[in-house]
């Protein structure tokens, strides 16, 4: 019998090797997985890479991890410079790398459909061209980009069935079902668990088949206690 569910956060992370890229959905507060996200934090894995839509602000449950010290890269879109990851950056303490929004989700898309690479015309006369391929396709500089793949992705969803079947609701879904698709092994927190069969299949996005582990918020647990 298929069942994709776990009882705590903990072995919902359990496995998470030193070196691992970690693919973080949400934009800002929404769609992120903020009980997996903790986990994460008291998690021992070291000299992680964390891709995530933004850097974090000071006091946000990403800045508490960057603080840890065990992030040795991160991948995003946006970095204030007067947060923890600026602070990091300025220090020689972690290394960042700055994606446009849209060419972050596409590198995960294509990851996740198995698109070698593609060009896009972003960012290609601007610094961030520098020492990068760059070719003319109808009269504009691109930029070639590559595929961004995850080891692991930590996801944030409204209700899961047994199988792993996701539904989202409203802007919560953002980067989840690329993320899921990008990474070796998913793993999703829910608010509800749903029988089988229950889940409208059109409110379906991400699929089970692109699921691993999926573990009932810690917020969701105390609030039906």
């Amino acid at each position: 019998m298929i069942d994709k569910r776990v009882d705590t956060i903990a072995a919902a992370l359990e496995g998470i090797e030193d070196g691992a890229t970690i693919l973080l959905a949400g934009f800002g507060d929404v769609g992120m997985p903020r009980g997996l996200l903790g986990g994460l934090i008291a998690h021992r894995a070291r000299d992680l890479t964390l891709v995530v839509n933004a850097g974090g602000r000071d006091g946000s449950p990403i800045s508490t991890l960057l603080e840890t010290g065990r992030v040795r890269r991160l991948v995003c879109s946006f970095v204030r410079a007067e947060s923890a990851a600026g602070r990091l950056l300025q220090a020689g303490q972690l290394a960042v790398e700055i994606v446009p929004q849209g060419t972050l989700a596409e590198r995960l898309r294509a990851a996740a459909s198995g698109i070698a690479a593609f060009y896009t015309p972003t960012g290609a006369d601007t610094l961030l061209a520098e020492g990068r391929e760059v070719r003319e396709i109808n009269g504009r500089n691109c930029i070639l980009e590559y595929p961004l793949h995850g080891d692991v992705a930590l996801l944030d969803a409204w209700a899961a069935d047994r199988w792993g079947n996701l539904a989202f609701r409203e802007s919560q879904r953002n980067f989840n079902p690329v993320m899921a698709m990008a990474a070796k092994c998913a793993i999703a927190e829910v608010q509800e668990f749903v029988d089988l069969g229950t889940l409208d299949p059109a409110a379906v996005a991400t699929p089970g088949v692109f699921v691993d582990r999926v573990v009932r918020s810690p917020i969701a647990t105390e609030r039906a206690a």
